[in-house]
C-alpha cells in the first residue's frame, strides 16, 4: 500500500472543525512538540477512516516560511506513519484529528516523526 495524504484525508469542513474543538465532544493527547484533538464519529459511506488538520500558531513562528516547514514536517510524518492508526479503526467509524505545534522553535524532522507517531499510538489504543 502506498503511503499518501490525499485530498480527502485533509479535514477541511467547518462544521467538523468546530464539534472537534467544542468543549466535552472530543479528547487530546500530548507528545511535545505536538498536541492532537480527536473526535470519533460515523463513517460516511465514501469516508476515509480519519481526517486529518494541522495547525501551527502565528504566535510560535511570525514568518509564513517557518509556519509551511512545520506542516509539511508534520504531513509528511502523519503520511509516513498513519498505518498505525487506520488500521486500527473498524468498519463504520471514523476519526477527526487535529494536530496542533506547541513550541516556539524547529525540530528535525525524525524528532517530528516520532511525537506523530507516539501520538497516532495513542490514539489507536482509544480505538
Amino acid at each position: 500500500m502506498r503511503a499518501t495524504f490525499s485530498k480527502r484525508e485533509r479535514l477541511v469542513s467547518r462544521k467538523l472543525t468546530e464539534q472537534l474543538f467544542s468543549k466535552g465532544s472530543s479528547h487530546s493527547t500530548t507528545a511535545f512538540p505536538l498536541r492532537a484533538v480527536f473526535l470519533k464519529r460515523e463513517r460516511e459511506s465514501d469516508g476515509v477512516p480519519v481526517q486529518v488538520l494541522v495547525s501551527v500558531s502565528k504566535r510560535h513562528f511570525k514568518h509564513a516560511v517557518d509556519r509551511n516547514r512545520v506542516k509539511r514536517q508534520i504531513r509528511e510524518a502523519y503520511r509516513h506513519g498513519k498505518q498505525l492508526l487506520t488500521a486500527r479503526v473498524p468498519d463504520g467509524e471514523s476519526y477527526a484529528v487535529a494536530f496542533i505545534w506547541l513550541a516556539d522553535r524547529h525540530f528535525d524532522s525524525v524528532m517530528v516523526q516520532r511525537s506523530v507517531a507516539r501520538l497516532l499510538e495513542k490514539i489507536a489504543e482509544r480505538v
